[in-house]
């Protein structure tokens, strides 16, 4: 079996900041790219973050310039570093990733429990 487990959200004030963790653990082979979304109440999830195993990053405009995403690889981690933080980035924060779990390169979607941002004065 596969996990993955969120850790780091909680509640800020505008302008302040948070760093989000995934680990992976279980039988795992390899981790492709890593990806944060996220859900806001009454609206669709959204890609957020996502990163290459090499750590190529990639963002959502929305959060350029402010968030920053990074993983360990040997700790089969990625994390979100979330700075100036907005109202509007108030959401439920979810780590996703394709992981091989096999040697005969079996690939499976997987998703965390997410972790609650709430960003509020």
């Amino acid at each position: 079996q596969v996990q993955l487990v969120e850790s780091g959200g909680g509640l800020v004030q505008p302008g302040g900041s948070l760093r989000l963790s995934c680990t992976a653990s279980g039988r795992i082979r390899g981790i492709n790219t890593m990806n944060w979304y996220r859900q806001a109440p009454g609206k669709q999830r959204e890609l957020v973050a996502s990163i290459t195993r090499g750590g190529f990053g990639d963002y959502a405009d929305f959060v350029k310039g402010r968030f920053t995403v990074s993983r360990d690889n040997a700790k089969n981690t990625v994390y979100l570093q979330m700075n100036s933080l907005k109202p509007e980035d108030t959401a439920v924060y979810y780590c996703n990733t394709e992981i091989v779990v096999n040697v005969e390169g079996a690939k499976y979607n997987f998703w965390g429990q997410g972790t609650q941002v709430t960003v509020s004065s």
